[in-house]
């Protein structure tokens, strides 16, 4: 089975974009886009379809973050909503230990990652804010999966 690969959404007019060039990653962002394409409370949304700028920590360079998901939704209270949403394996949203007993690649790679979301992450707040949205970040839990 493959892990990413073309959705094609039962709701086409929900879509905010492109519907017939959605890709997904990782079977849980499909999970994902199965939930917003068939529950009637998200009116409408889109996956990677707009880039919010963020400053690399390590480069210091401007780069481009493409949240994975954007959702207008209906809440309980009836109020409409709007979300941006990212969707990380729990283990990438915890800090990596400061001082391992020994600097492996893999640490190296996890301290990496780490700053670099967390960059990404920040921007995604702010962008949000001035909005008056909301930013979460979905893993496996919020997903349903064990």
């Amino acid at each position: 089975m493959s892990y990413s690969g073309r959705y094609r959404p039962t709701n086409p007019k929900k879509y905010k974009g492109d519907p017939k060039n959605i890709v997904y990653r990782s079977l849980w962002e499909r999970k994902f886009m199965v939930y917003c394409d068939s529950h009637d409370h998200v009116i409408e949304w889109g996956s990677e379809e707009f880039a919010i700028p963020y400053r690399d920590p390590v480069s210091g360079r401007r780069r481009r973050y493409f949240p994975d998901f954007y959702i207008k939704y209906v809440d309980g209270s009836k109020n409409t909503r709007r979300m941006v949403i990212e969707v990380k394996p729990a283990k990438q949203c915890r800090e990596p230990i400061t001082n391992p007993p020994k600097k492996t690649k893999t640490w190296m790679n996890e301290v990496y990652t780490w700053g670099v979301n967390q960059a990404k992450w920040k921007a995604a707040k702010d962008f949000c804010d001035d909005r008056l949205w909301e930013f979460k970040i979905f893993t496996e839990k919020e997903l349903g999966i064990r």
